[in-house]
């Protein structure tokens, strides 16, 4: 499917313009593409995996199907005020572990600092906050109901020592901010500030590395950028766009808007103003009134923040202090693409300020009003229907969701919704990803076997008729449609929409062609190579896959696998075959479960799956880690083998019944009766006693049915000799 194909038509959804635009770089192929990182303080969640695999599809099209050359430039914010304020609470935490203070004690600050937290969400105005309050303040109240429990109880101090230790990592959150604010411990030692990074930056490597994610060409972290920094604000302030203020500097917002070749919120002017969403972008340790009364305006925002105490800094011309949020990124995609930018990418979050700020800061320092061209934003989050929000604990991280869905898994469930819409992480909608993969799997096991049955000796050339002519038309328009999606601002979902499409068309024509000479194999190969490419650029498969996903970690050894095995498994099947179509005409069910258990049981173990299809075994090679759809199914398809054997036992019974004379019905049955009369049918029970009258006539009764129905039998034999 995908194709050298020209790149004239792509149209790009661009945030600045807020409609589609035709892409065309600045320089020809070459495409310089900055990404806004994260900022490493904490794990990596869902809201990371949604920019960042998003922009990773985007990326492999414009590489693989477009054919341009990418300078993928990503950062690390590696220093800010979230990362200051982690670390030093992080540290004043620890502290507090180690001085060891009673059951009391710890009760105590518990509840001074759940109070300080109460104060601080009832200013928040998110409608989760006052849940999130109740949780917490319930946490509070049942571990310290629990650890007096367990002292009043005289339970063993080891046990009241771990669950005092549980009890501290459960309010770490709450106490550790009290404790921060507090300034309980002070900090003479800079090396958390950076320590805390680079333990979080791994872990981010670690997550993009298992999501299947390109890395970048390259990866700048602010504390390496430094200087450049410095010079950059330099030259804002020449260019009289920004301003020193007790050793701080601000970009002046209204002077810049004031001047005719530039504006101030160009991504979000409607935002412009809003001073809860500004002083987030300040950050935490930012906001108070000595920094608002240092501003010509509320609206400026700082390129450099002078130092503090319990803060990292760095030497500059105002005097020591730190970087600003917003400037990091303008000069570090300066610093390696230049002066201008085809893409600019980060989550719709980051709109404004940051974007914005970002913006008005490289206009400013350039003098010029277009340093980007394409600004492209991911759509939010949502878990379950409502905002994700670190703040509130709502939110699902990298590493939680890989153990519940594979990466594949996750990376479809991206490929079916638009890349800037809302998307919502629930189970419902992974549902519809996981219905995908499975469909994808067993066209392709499918398929496979199809591919089995062709000539091996040489390619045979068969004579097409009216139903090749239809599949490879389908093919040929399902290729055109994909263009025209994949130009239309990367439209992923209507791709994949379009290629079920065609899987279901193949199947039709595999069930038409079977009834005359045999399908084509030649189209299906090339139905299943095009399918595998498009994913393969998607990135929902290995580089090394030729037809269909691998089932492995090691692509090598799957590879290898199917090649080496697949002989031997023919083998198999066939003998299976064999054995099976015997032991059905000798009716011997025993060996009939046993070759249901070969199939059910023992290879799927090893990663094979025999079906049987129209008393032929197909040979389907899976991942030997069977996934819980396939468990379920498999369940269901046991259960009805187990029905349908019980129906085949109790059919050979009644069979076997109808051949014993109605003189020795009751003789086999020495177990219950002694003696018999002259028709065979009992007269006293095991134990000698006389059957009563009652038994008697139910004995008689059954005695004449089956002499009637043996009768019959016999009658039946007779006639078909």
């Amino acid at each position: 499917m995908p194709e050298n194909t020209e790149s004239k038509n792509l149209m790009l959804y661009n945030s600045l313009s807020r409609k589609k635009e035709l892409f065309v770089p600045v320089n020809s192929k070459k495409i310089h593409w900055y990404t806004c990182g994260p900022t490493v303080y904490d794990a990596s969640h869902m809201g990371h995996a949604r920019s960042y695999i998003s922009f990773d599809i985007i990326r492999r099209v414009l590489e693989s199907y477009f054919n341009y050359n990418i300078m993928y430039v990503m950062n690390i914010t590696d220093i800010d005020d979230k990362i200051i304020k982690r670390a030093r609470q992080k540290y004043r935490f620890k502290k507090y572990v180690e001085e060891n203070h009673t059951l009391d004690q710890i009760f105590q600050d518990a509840i001074i600092a759940l109070e300080f937290f109460s104060v601080k969400m009832k200013k928040d105005t998110n409608p989760d906050a006052k849940t999130l309050e109740n949780i917490i303040i319930k946490k509070v109240n049942d571990g310290i109901e629990r650890l007096r429990h367990m002292v009043n109880s005289n339970i063993k101090t080891e046990n009241i020592e771990l669950e005092k230790e549980n009890f501290l990592n459960q309010i770490s959150d709450v106490l550790s901010d009290w404790l921060d604010i507090q300034h309980k411990y002070n900090i003479n030692d800079d090396s958390i500030y950076f320590d805390l990074p680079r333990v979080w930056e791994k872990e981010f490597h670690d997550d993009m590395k298992n999501l299947n994610i390109l890395i970048p060409n390259a990866l700048t972290r602010v504390t390496e950028y430094i200087p450049e920094i410095v010079n950059f604000i330099t030259q804002i302030i020449q260019n009289g766009y920004a301003y020193v203020s007790n050793g701080s500097v601000y970009f002046d917002t209204i002077k810049f808007d004031q001047d005719p070749n530039h504006h101030y919120a160009k991504l979000l002017p409607e935002a412009f103003g809003d001073q809860k969403v500004l002083n987030e972008g300040e950050g935490e340790l930012s906001i108070s009134e000595d920094k608002l009364s240092e501003k010509k305006s509320c609206n400026d925002f700082a390129l450099w923040k002078a130092s503090k105490l319990e803060e990292p800094s760095w030497y500059s011309p105002w005097g020591k202090g730190r970087p600003g949020w917003h400037i990091e990124c303008s000069v570090m995609a300066t610093s390696i693409c230049g002066s201008k930018l085809d893409i600019h990418a980060g989550g719709v979050d980051l709109k404004f300020p940051h974007h914005d700020n970002e913006i008005a800061q490289s206009e400013a320092y350039f003098g010029d009003d277009h340093w980007v061209s394409f600004f492209l934003h991911s759509g939010h989050l949502t878990i379950a229907g409502c905002k994700m929000s670190k703040s509130l604990k709502n939110f699902v991280t990298i590493k939680d969701a890989l153990k519940q869905y594979t990466s594949r898994q996750l990376r479809l469930t991206f490929l079916l919704h638009s890349w800037k819409d809302t998307l919502d992480y629930s189970p419902n909608t992974m549902a519809l990803s996981l219905h995908y993969e499975k469909m994808l799997n067993e066209f392709f096991l499918n398929m496979k076997d199809v591919l089995r049955k062709a000539p091996k000796d040489c390619q045979t050339f068969t004579k097409w008729n009216g139903h090749e002519m239809l599949l490879n038309n389908k093919l040929f328009e399902t290729k055109s449609k994909v263009h025209d999606h994949l130009c239309d601002s990367i439209d992923t979902k209507s791709c994949l929409d379009d290629v079920k499409d065609l899987v279901n068309f193949t199947y039709i024509y595999l069930k038409n062609v079977t009834q005359n000479a045999g399908p084509n194999f030649d189209i299906i190969r090339r139905i299943c190579v095009e399918i595998t490419d498009l994913f393969k650029i998607f990135g929902v498969y290995e580089e090394e896959a030729k037809i269909g996903p691998t089932f492995s970690n090691n692509v090598d050894s799957i590879m290898n696998k199917e090649d080496q095995i697949l002989p031997y498994l023919e083998v198999i099947a066939d003998f299976r075959d064999c054995v099976k179509t015997s032991a059905i005409q000798y009716k011997n069910y025993e060996i009939l479960k046993q070759c249901d258990d070969l199939r059910d049981n023992i290879l799927p173990n090893i990663g094979v799956r025999l079906e049987d299809k129209n008393g032929v075994s197909v040979i389907k090679i899976i991942d030997n880690q069977s996934t819980p759809e396939f468990d379920q199914d498999l369940i269901t398809k046991q259960a009805k083998d187990v029905e349908k054997l019980k129906l085949k036992e109790h059919k050979l019974k009644k069979e076997e019944l109808l051949q014993i004379p109605p003189e020795k019905l009751f003789l086999k049955e020495s177990d219950k009766y002694s003696k018999f009369d002259e028709k065979g049918i009992p007269t006293h029970d095991i134990n000698g006693n006389v059957v009563t009258k009652s038994q008697s006539k139910k004995l008689m009764k059954i005695y004449q049915q089956h002499e009637l129905k043996y009768n019959e039998n016999i009658k039946k034999i007779i006639s078909s000799q």
